[in-house]
């Protein structure tokens, strides 16, 4: 009897099982559907500089490669970008490397996405780079044989200048030099096969740029350039929105929101080896849980709220760290990143089910990023990054969230039957 019942249950999951591996992934030059884009976001995984491999160990780019295979990841978050040091855009390797990943990738699976960032940070780094003829004629200027300015990019009234130290700052969304600026970095990782862009923390770079009037036209010009030139004519925008969206006449510039996780911490008494327990509530600060926006997404259709990722962000630390806080950006005092790889790692796979499963029921329109590759700063023996990989010899400093990533996944039901 115990056979026949245990028969009939597996009978019962073998038509979600065959769904979950079908889901729909086609999109074009026309936009994106919802369930399309959710099911984008529903195998959204943070790899940070993956498309960048270190020169010291190739072992880990290839086991970062297998990761990808094994999970079935689709979207690949914060593949590439730079956070200042941008005199490596200058070195052919940085961009040749990059795209020999991606068009391995596409080999194995043509519908993986790789996403790029055009970030809140600039240095006097930019004041080493061409720009390049056809970055002045998209903005109908003449070109010039000049590098770009780092000063022309500032705010003229001070605003975040040396923001992140001296001679890093904020570039002002609003000033030309800014424009000609992302528009050189969204095109050129167009040409290497990217075809999603995280726009970073948009209201920093929006410093003047209240009625997104600036921001409205760069997203203009790069969606013009994808029209033509990227791979399936369309690209995914998303940036950090704590307005829950970044719209103008209640029309979205970009195709989903996303935002920090926002983990609280729950403060109790615990021995050396114990887990920093933590959870997700809704109006914990600003999280964007149920305050989404709706509006008429770029692909055309209206929502009541828009879809949206979470990740597990990276900012720092604050003392006193390994303390609990329940008003502090820093659960026990670390950036979420690194106190998520502080734990135990039974606590750190059962946190990852807690998480995809509490945004699923608390707000369907959220969709957890899970973490798979990305910097901390918490005392450890793994140099200061966090890797989801299953440890092994080519990975001896893996986390082993690979296979619960994998398990959470192949058992998700598609949009469509939920």
């Amino acid at each position: 009897m115990k056979q026949i019942c245990k028969l009939f249950f597996l009978l019962a999951l073998f038509p979600l099982c065959i769904n979950a591996q079908h889901k729909a992934y086609h999109f074009d030059r026309n936009g994106i559907d919802r369930e399309v884009l959710e099911n984008y976001l529903d195998r959204s995984i943070t790899l940070s500089c993956v498309l960048v491999p270190g020169k010291n160990n190739p072992d880990l780019y290839t086991d970062d490669i297998r990761m990808i295979k094994n999970t079935g990841a689709k979207f690949i978050g914060r593949a590439i970008f730079r956070w200042e040091n941008e005199h490596i855009l200058n070195d052919p390797g940085f961009w040749t490397k990059a795209q020999s990943i991606i068009q391995e990738l596409h080999a194995y699976d043509p519908d993986i996405i790789f996403q790029a960032c055009l970030f809140e940070a600039i240095s006097e780094d930019v004041n080493t780079i061409p720009i390049p003829d056809w970055v002045f004629q998209s903005y109908g200027l003449q070109p010039e044989k000049r590098n770009f300015s780092y000063k022309d990019m500032l705010s003229q009234e001070g605003k975040y200048v040396d923001h992140w130290h001296k001679g890093g700052s904020v570039p002002d969304i609003s000033r030309t030099e800014t424009q000609l600026w992302f528009q050189y970095l969204a095109c050129s990782f167009i040409n290497i096969g990217c075809e999603a862009f995280h726009l970073g923390q948009i209201e920093l770079i929006g410093m003047h740029d209240s009625q997104r009037k600036h921001w409205a036209d760069v997203i203009s010009h790069i969606r013009d350039y994808a029209a033509s030139h990227a791979r399936r004519h369309w690209v995914l925008l998303d940036a950090h929105t704590p307005k829950g969206g970044m719209l103008k006449d209640g029309k979205s510039l970009i195709d989903f929101n996303s935002f920090p996780m926002r983990i609280c911490a729950i403060p109790e008494n615990i021995k050396e080896g114990e887990a920093q327990r933590a959870e997700l509530r809704v109006n914990h600060l600003d999280g964007i849980y149920g305050k989404s926006q709706g509006c008429k997404t770029p692909s055309g259709w209206e929502c009541e709220s828009l879809p949206y990722l979470v990740e597990i962000d990276n900012y720092g630390h604050e003392e006193p760290v390994n303390t609990a806080d329940t008003t502090s950006y820093f659960p026990w005092g670390w950036d979420e990143i690194s106190w998520y790889a502080k734990q135990p790692e039974s606590y750190r796979n059962d946190w990852l089910r807690y998480a995809w499963q509490w945004i699923k029921q608390t707000d369907p329109n959220g969709h957890i990023e899970m973490p798979g590759l990305r910097g901390i700063c918490c005392p450890n023996e793994t140099q200061n990054t966090y890797r989801a990989n299953t440890r092994s010899k080519a990975c001896p400093a893996g986390y082993n969230q690979e296979e619960t990533i994998k398990a959470i996944w192949a058992s998700d039901i598609p949009n469509s039957t939920r």
